[in-house]
Protein backbone atom coordinates (compact mmCIF):
# COMPACT_ATOMS: atom_id res chain seq x y z
CA UNK A 1 0.00 0.00 0.00
CA UNK A 2 1.61 3.21 -0.66
CA UNK A 3 1.43 6.25 1.12
CA UNK A 4 0.57 9.91 -0.07
CA UNK A 5 3.47 12.26 0.33
CA UNK A 6 2.88 13.90 3.95
CA UNK A 7 1.94 18.08 3.25
CA UNK A 8 3.47 20.13 6.00
CA UNK A 9 1.38 21.54 8.29
CA UNK A 10 3.69 24.96 8.08
CA UNK A 11 2.51 27.77 4.90
CA UNK A 12 5.49 29.43 4.68
CA UNK A 13 9.28 28.63 6.02
CA UNK A 14 10.96 31.93 6.55
CA UNK A 15 14.71 32.16 6.18
CA UNK A 16 15.86 34.91 8.34
CA UNK A 17 19.03 35.78 10.05
CA UNK A 18 18.41 35.82 13.73
CA UNK A 19 21.84 37.53 14.92
CA UNK A 20 19.84 40.82 12.91
CA UNK A 21 17.90 42.61 15.65
CA UNK A 22 15.38 43.67 13.84
CA UNK A 23 14.89 40.30 11.96
CA UNK A 24 14.43 38.61 15.10
CA UNK A 25 11.68 41.03 16.65
CA UNK A 26 9.79 40.50 13.56
CA UNK A 27 10.12 36.86 13.53
CA UNK A 28 9.36 36.48 17.47
CA UNK A 29 6.42 38.66 16.33
CA UNK A 30 5.26 36.18 13.66
CA UNK A 31 5.02 33.41 16.08
CA UNK A 32 3.94 35.26 18.50
CA UNK A 33 0.95 36.22 16.03
CA UNK A 34 1.05 32.48 14.99
CA UNK A 35 -0.40 31.56 18.39
CA UNK A 36 1.36 28.02 18.36
CA UNK A 37 -0.73 27.23 15.00
CA UNK A 38 2.28 26.41 12.71
CA UNK A 39 1.73 28.00 9.91
CA UNK A 40 4.68 29.35 9.79
CA UNK A 41 8.21 28.04 10.80
CA UNK A 42 11.42 30.17 11.37
CA UNK A 43 14.98 28.71 10.22
CA UNK A 44 18.08 30.58 11.01
CA UNK A 45 20.46 31.33 8.93
CA UNK A 46 23.25 32.12 11.17
CA UNK A 47 22.91 29.31 13.05
CA UNK A 48 25.92 26.96 12.27
CA UNK A 49 24.95 24.24 10.33
CA UNK A 50 22.79 25.77 8.13
CA UNK A 51 22.91 24.47 4.25
CA UNK A 52 21.97 27.53 2.18
CA UNK A 53 22.38 24.81 -1.00
CA UNK A 54 19.71 22.91 1.14
CA UNK A 55 17.06 25.30 -0.48
CA UNK A 56 19.59 25.67 -3.69
CA UNK A 57 20.31 28.72 -2.43
CA UNK A 58 23.45 30.63 -2.06
CA UNK A 59 24.13 32.10 1.60
CA UNK A 60 25.26 35.49 -0.05
CA UNK A 61 22.03 35.86 -1.54
CA UNK A 62 20.11 34.73 1.96
CA UNK A 63 22.21 37.43 3.47
CA UNK A 64 21.28 39.83 1.34
CA UNK A 65 17.12 40.03 1.03
CA UNK A 66 14.55 37.62 3.18
CA UNK A 67 13.47 34.15 1.80
CA UNK A 68 11.05 31.98 2.45
CA UNK A 69 9.83 28.28 1.26
CA UNK A 70 6.83 27.04 0.17
CA UNK A 71 5.45 23.88 0.63
CA UNK A 72 5.43 23.24 -2.57
CA UNK A 73 9.11 24.06 -2.85
CA UNK A 74 9.10 27.52 -4.17
CA UNK A 75 11.19 30.01 -3.19
CA UNK A 76 9.91 33.96 -2.44
CA UNK A 77 11.49 37.31 -1.57
CA UNK A 78 11.74 40.20 -0.39
CA UNK A 79 7.99 42.30 0.29
CA UNK A 80 6.55 39.10 -0.61
CA UNK A 81 7.56 36.84 2.09
CA UNK A 82 6.02 39.39 4.62
CA UNK A 83 2.94 39.38 2.62
CA UNK A 84 2.82 35.95 3.01
CA UNK A 85 4.02 35.19 6.55
CA UNK A 86 1.04 38.00 7.76
CA UNK A 87 -1.27 36.11 5.83
CA UNK A 88 -0.16 32.97 7.30
CA UNK A 89 -0.59 34.02 10.88
CA UNK A 90 -4.32 35.68 9.80
CA UNK A 91 -3.04 39.37 9.12
CA UNK A 92 -3.50 39.58 5.74
CA UNK A 93 -5.42 42.93 6.29
CA UNK A 94 -2.11 44.91 7.83
CA UNK A 95 -0.23 43.88 4.23
CA UNK A 96 -2.71 43.65 1.81
CA UNK A 97 -2.07 47.38 0.52
CA UNK A 98 1.82 45.43 -0.26
CA UNK A 99 -0.88 43.69 -2.70
CA UNK A 100 -1.63 47.00 -4.34
CA UNK A 101 -0.42 48.29 -7.90
CA UNK A 102 0.41 51.66 -6.90
CA UNK A 103 2.10 51.04 -3.71
CA UNK A 104 3.76 47.70 -4.12
CA UNK A 105 6.81 49.32 -6.25
CA UNK A 106 7.02 51.74 -3.01
CA UNK A 107 7.46 48.93 -0.73
CA UNK A 108 9.70 46.85 -3.34
CA UNK A 109 12.60 49.85 -3.19
CA UNK A 110 12.04 50.91 0.38
CA UNK A 111 12.69 46.83 1.56
CA UNK A 112 15.54 46.72 -0.98
CA UNK A 113 17.22 49.61 0.90
CA UNK A 114 16.63 48.48 4.11
CA UNK A 115 18.06 44.83 2.61
CA UNK A 116 21.16 46.68 1.39
CA UNK A 117 21.87 48.38 4.58
CA UNK A 118 20.33 46.28 7.36
CA UNK A 119 24.27 44.64 8.49
CA UNK A 120 25.60 48.41 8.54
CA UNK A 121 22.39 49.43 10.13
CA UNK A 122 22.60 47.09 13.04
CA UNK A 123 26.42 47.14 13.23
CA UNK A 124 27.59 44.21 11.58
CA UNK A 125 29.79 42.99 8.69
CA UNK A 126 28.38 40.56 5.97
CA UNK A 127 29.77 37.07 6.27
CA UNK A 128 29.53 35.81 2.59
CA UNK A 129 31.64 37.60 -0.15
CA UNK A 130 30.91 37.74 -3.54
CA UNK A 131 33.81 40.58 -4.19
CA UNK A 132 36.59 42.11 -2.34
CA UNK A 133 34.90 45.18 -2.41
CA UNK A 134 31.93 43.70 -1.01
CA UNK A 135 33.57 42.44 1.63
CA UNK A 136 36.00 46.26 2.55
CA UNK A 137 36.11 46.83 6.32
CA UNK A 138 34.27 50.30 6.42
CA UNK A 139 37.35 53.25 6.04
CA UNK A 140 39.62 51.19 5.81
CA UNK A 141 39.21 49.78 2.36
CA UNK A 142 40.90 46.45 3.20
CA UNK A 143 39.48 43.58 2.40
CA UNK A 144 38.19 41.35 5.38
Amino acid sequence: MSREPETPGWQIRILYDAECPLCAREGRLLLRLDGGRGRLELEDISAPGFDASRYGLDPADLEARLHAVLPDGRIVQGVEVLALAYEAVGWGWLVAPARWPGIRPILDRAYLWFARNRLRLTGREPRYCRDDRACAVAGSGAPR
